[in-house]
């Protein structure tokens, strides 16, 4: 499953970095691609993960999803 998600308030790498790692804790997470000038985040993931347990993972690490 592909997810792509706006999200606001990025703004340099280490943004890049926390949603990474965010994002990344959830079990089944293939990969993650952040587009800092679109702010868009590119999720490749499982069919088991949910679009919700993301969002929840890109809040809790400080920013919003649009």
């Amino acid at each position: 499953m592909k997810v792509e998600l706006k999200v606001l308030g990025m703004n340099c790498g280490h943004c890049v970095d926390k949603i990474e790692k965010f994002v990344g804790e959830l079990d089944g997470i293939k990969s993650i691609d952040v587009d800092l000038k679109t702010k868009v985040v590119s999720i490749e993931a499982e069919e088991s993960v949910s679009i919700d347990s993301i969002k929840e993972a890109i809040l809790d690490s400080g920013f919003e999803v649009e």
